[in-house]
């Protein structure tokens, strides 16, 4: 038996709709294990979906924001009544906005706080609502892994994107809280861990990271130089962390945040 199997486990991933949601689908599914496709975009998520069903593969649409509790208890409902149980949960849903956005030039003390706030709920309490309803499914299940996704703003001072920054440095402060906390109460059953995913290009970065042909723009080329590996990551790399973390083999890791970088983090620049 493959002992990173995933079958039989029935994990829902927020964030489902978006790039890197969508490695996060593909690797849950081909590990054997049921993938709840959560996020707004109702034609993506089915779309999604019926692709893992096409490859024999086991997936749910739900459709959810992230920041209403309504819709989340809805959509945990429906995972319940068609599988019985929830085993992990991926909280991938997040991301920057233009308001949390320092533009080059502008004053720093004339930040947009309501921006700043609303970037860093999304990232933070984004997080933490799904863990709140999902996760008490997967205390009635009995056994399962939770996996946040931090970055590497949130130990390093990256320019311009405050917001996020303090949001995911939360997000680091809160999987070694909430992990502590899960381990009091229900032993090794319940774990938390966090990847903290380099630079990959998404459909908010891309703009700042590349050109419309392609070439870097000068913050793109200033990440390549700090990344010893020189480019962006593939989200296909992110795979085996998060199959690892979900899957038994990671039984004692719990309160982790795992670098998926390229080096970034251990490169001084130097």
């Amino acid at each position: 038996m493959d002992p990173f199997s995933l079958k039989d486990k029935v994990i829902v991933v927020t964030g489902g709709t978006g790039i890197l949601g969508e490695a996060f689908i593909e690797a849950i599914t081909a590990a054997g294990g049921t993938a709840g496709i959560l996020g707004r975009n109702m034609e993506t998520a089915h779309k999604r979906a019926e692709k893992v069903i096409e490859r024999g593969g086991n997936a749910i649409a739900l459709i959810a924001d992230v920041m209403n509790e309504t819709e989340l208890l809805a959509a945990k409902d429906k995972v319940w009544d068609a599988y019985g149980r929830i085993d992990g949960l991926v909280n991938a849903a997040g991301g920057n906005m233009p308001g949390g956005v320092l533009q080059p030039g502008a004053d720093i003390f004339k930040l947009s706080m309501a921006g700043m706030r609303e970037v860093a709920d999304l990232n933070l309490w984004g997080t933490l609502n799904p863990t709140q309803i999902f996760g008490e499914a997967i205390a009635k299940t009995g056994k399962g892994s939770i996996v946040n996704i931090s970055s590497m703003a949130a130990d390093h001072a990256i320019t311009r994107v405050l917001g996020y920054s303090m949001a995911k440095a939360a997000i680091d402060n809160y999987t070694k809280w909430f992990a502590t906390e899960l381990a009091i109460r229900y032993g090794d059953a319940i774990r938390m861990n966090a990847i903290a995913p380099g630079f990959f290009i998404t459909e908010q970065n891309r703009a700042l990271l590349t050109q419309p042909d392609g070439s870097y723009t000068e913050r793109g080329n200033l990440v390549i130089k700090k990344t010893p590996f020189s480019r962006f990551g593939n989200p296909d790399e992110l795979k085996g962390a998060l199959v690892w973390l979900l899957s038994e083999e990671s039984r004692f890791v719990s309160g982790t945040i795992i670098k998926v970088d390229g080096g970034f983090s251990a490169f001084s620049g130097v």
